[in-house]
């Protein structure tokens, strides 16, 4: 069995850290959905305020989503655009 050279160690802890940074998706999606639930409670207490709600909701959930969106940028960017490799 060869030793594992630098860039294939680089390569291996990359495609780690990649999946692990997918892990981040999991909180935007847990958030998502209880403030959506919690707005349709919302939603069915007052349905005169149903446009505040849904804009509120919607902002929150905007906000809420960059935080995978981060995750999966930092994902693409170690799989595909690997910085570290170029340091050997």
């Amino acid at each position: 069995m060869e030793p594992i050279t630098g860039k294939a160690l680089i390569l291996a802890c990359s495609a780690i850290g990649a999946g692990l940074a997918m892990i981040a998706g999991i909180g935007p999606g847990i958030g998502q959905g209880y403030a959506a639930g919690k707005g349709a409670e919302g939603v069915g207490r007052q349905p005169e305020a149903q446009g505040d709600i849904v804009r509120t909701m919607l902002l929150g959930a905007a906000v809420a989503e960059t935080t995978g969106i981060y995750g999966l940028i930092i994902a693409l960017i170690l799989l595909f655009a690997n910085p570290l490799v170029g340091l050997l």
